[in-house]
């Protein structure tokens, strides 16, 4: 029950480097390689990028075996941070394969995996490439294997800016994920910027005040361990891990097809553990009112509880759960609103005597976000800025008009959620 891993962009690959290395230092039985390993000892990973520096940095892991070298598929230029660039690729003569060799890959790779039951992408929603490819990508792959299930970990840019294209970047690609996955999950930078500072702070207290890039990655995958990583839950009773829990995650947040926009929170403490303090930390960020001031809901939740003493958070998992219903405001009209699991190892720190808490939720703040990008684009559109840069690799005004309708009709959805 295997994943393909995709690793798409600049983001998509610093994210998944991250996300390699936890992967690569926690499971050291053949048990647990099952998930992320192919018979022959190899990474089910693609590394996906139109420019090679980032990738270029996987060459020790390839030295190493843990990557096959085939599955790096590098192009020569850049995309511009142009979504119609990356998703169209016109022009491109010499590079016109690199979608095709991306998907020759990922058949490869699915055909390896005793059974493949879907993909799981890293990219961002900003870049030309992270935005662009993964939009292509993800249509294409619903496409070619429809059964299969498509988990998207998509990085949102920073308010302030990171490219005067990234919110027709970003509705273009939220609109494709909305009609092609099944689920994702959103990490806004801003939003992760405070919590790695956080961290920051408590694990080096003398450190400079500036988070890197690096250390925001670290987090994300951090989370993604919390909620992915094989727990004993989903094993044989040989002990072997049948890689079940992003799919079994879709089925726990995502009730309703059509909303399946995701919230990750994630708490984490050395030493003694008190699992409602935990609880009260990762509800810290979660957001309480919409822009208009309405209080937002959660259609379902997931907890996973990491620690050696995972029987103490047994004994106390009546009154965190509570507390996670009442922050997230789940809906009444779910009966059975959260799902929570628990385990003994903590992959991102296994030696260490670590307890973590991760939540991931269906929570209406995506709302706000897709209002957002939606508004500033309806903005720029009605001026006609930078559409030129679009018209020219394919785009046509159908796409923007596609994109705004499909991402209103989902805060439309989320903004009736506690109705």
């Amino acid at each position: 029950m295997s994943a393909v891993w995709l690793q798409i962009g600049q983001c998509g690959n610093q994210i998944g480097q991250e996300w390699c290395q936890i992967i690569t230092s926690a499971n050291k039985k053949e048990a647990d390689m099952y998930p992320f390993y192919s018979r022959d000892g190899k990474l089910s990973v693609i590394c996906v990028d139109s420019e090679q520096k980032v990738v270029r940095k996987l060459q020790k892991q390839i030295r190493s075996g843990a990557l096959r070298e085939s599955n790096l598929i590098l192009g020569k230029q850049g995309r511009g941070n142009n979504w119609a660039y990356g998703y169209h690729d016109i022009g491109l003569e010499s590079e016109h394969s690199l979608f095709k060799r991306t998907m020759e890959s990922l058949r490869k790779e699915a055909e390896r995996r005793d059974c493949y039951c879907g993909t799981v992408l890293f990219h961002s929603l900003s870049g030309g490439t992270g935005s662009g490819l993964s939009s292509r990508l993800c249509e294409a792959i619903r496409e070619e294997y429809p059964t299969g299930h498509i988990l998207s970990v998509s990085v949102v840019p920073h308010q302030a800016g990171e490219s005067p294209l990234q919110h027709y970047n970003s509705l273009l690609c939220l609109s494709w994920l909305q009609r092609y996955a099944d689920g994702i999950l959103l990490f806004p930078n801003d939003e992760v910027l405070k919590q790695a500072s956080v961290l920051q702070r408590r694990d080096a207290p003398e450190a400079s005040s500036q988070v890197s890039s690096s250390a925001m990655n670290a987090y994300i995958a951090s989370c993604l361990a919390g909620l992915l990583h094989p727990l004993k839950l989903f094993t044989t009773q040989s002990g072997i891990s049948m890689g079940m829990e992003p799919w079994e995650l879709l089925r726990s947040v995502c009730p309703m097809p059509a909303l399946k926009f995701l919230h990750t929170a994630q708490a984490s403490i050395r030493g003694t553990v008190f699992w409602d303090s935990l609880a009260s930390s990762v509800v810290q960020p979660v957001p309480r009112q919409s822009l208009a001031g309405k209080p937002h809901h959660s259609t379902a939740l997931l907890a996973v509880a990491r620690s050696p003493q995972e029987d103490a958070f047994l004994l106390n998992s009546s009154s965190v759960l509570k507390k996670l219903k009442q922050a997230y405001r789940c809906v009444p009209w779910n009966p059975c609103p959260v799902t929570f699991w628990t385990d003994s190892a903590s992959p991102v720190t296994p030696s260490c005597h670590s307890h973590s808490l991760t939540v991931c939720a269906n929570h209406s703040s995506a709302a706000d976000l897709l209002q957002r990008v939606a508004q500033q684009t309806r903005t720029m559109y009605a001026s006609r800025a930078f559409l030129h840069w679009y018209w020219r690799h394919g785009c046509e005004d159908g796409d923007f008009e596609q994109g705004l309708e499909t991402l209103c009709s989902v805060v439309e959805d989320y903004h009736h959620l506690g109705d």
